[in-house]
Formats: C-alpha cells, sequence, structure tokens
C-alpha cells in the first residue's frame, strides 16, 4: 500500500501562485508514477498533471498546460505540483494519486491510492 498526504492549498487571488507538495510512503519501491487531480463542486474528479517516477516524464490537462508545472524529489518520496497564473476556475479540492501502471495514463481508473486532498481556493 502506498500512504499520500497532500499538503500546500489555500486562498490565493487570481493570477497568484500556490505549490501543492504530496508526501508518499508505505510501498514507496512500487511506485511507477504518482499524478494530481482536482474536483470542483458539483464536478467530476479531472486529470491535472502526471510524472513518470524513474524518468520524470510529465503529461498535463490542456487547461493547466504553461501555469502548473509537475515535479517530484525521488529521495523525499514527494510529488509537488506548482501552479502559477491561477485562475477562479482552478478552485477545487487537489487530490494526489498513485499510477498503476508503468505508463502514465490520465483516466482515473488507472490510478489505485489516493491522498485526502487539499483545497485550493482562487478568489477573483
Amino acid at each position: 500500500q502506498v500512504l499520500l498526504v497532500e499538503s500546500g492549498g489555500g486562498l490565493v487571488q487570481a493570477g497568484g501562485s500556490l505549490r501543492l507538495s504530496c508526501l508518499a510512503s508505505g510501498r514507496t519501491n512500487s511506485i511507477s508514477g504518482l499524478g494530481w487531480f482536482r474536483q470542483a463542486p458539483g464536478k467530476e474528479r479531472e486529470f491535472v498533471a502526471v510524472i513518470h517516477w524513474s524518468r520524470g516524464i510529465t503529461t498535463y490537462a490542456d487547461s493547466v498546460k504553461g501555469r502548473f508545472t509537475i515535479s517530484r524529489d525521488n529521495a523525499k518520496n514527494t510529488v509537488y505540483l506548482q501552479m502559477n497564473s491561477l485562475k477562479p476556475e482552478d478552485t477545487a479540492v487537489y487530490y494526489c494519486a498513485n499510477s498503476k501502471f508503468a505508463i502514465m495514463y490520465m483516466a482515473i481508473s488507472a490510478y489505485d491510492y489516493w491522498g485526502q486532498g487539499t483545497q485550493v481556493t482562487v478568489s477573483s
């Protein structure tokens, strides 16, 4: 089992920045990739970004390309999501998730372990 704990959420004005962190513990030697998802009120959970744990290859949702950057620190078992130029529509609970596969997918079904989420609120 992989345990994931997110932190770094908060309230920020539009145009501002936040950096989310996700600390992994447990069977960290089984991690092939960690992703970020988000869920806004009344909406389905959606893919944001994912990073391959060993190769560092990244994939982003079109809605965040050029504004968000996913990175990882393997020694600290931590994945980050740097969010710049935030918009009110980025408001959501952000979740970290463990990929079940060695190939990184955007589908929620490709992820098995999830964190509890961290709230990001962007005011206009």
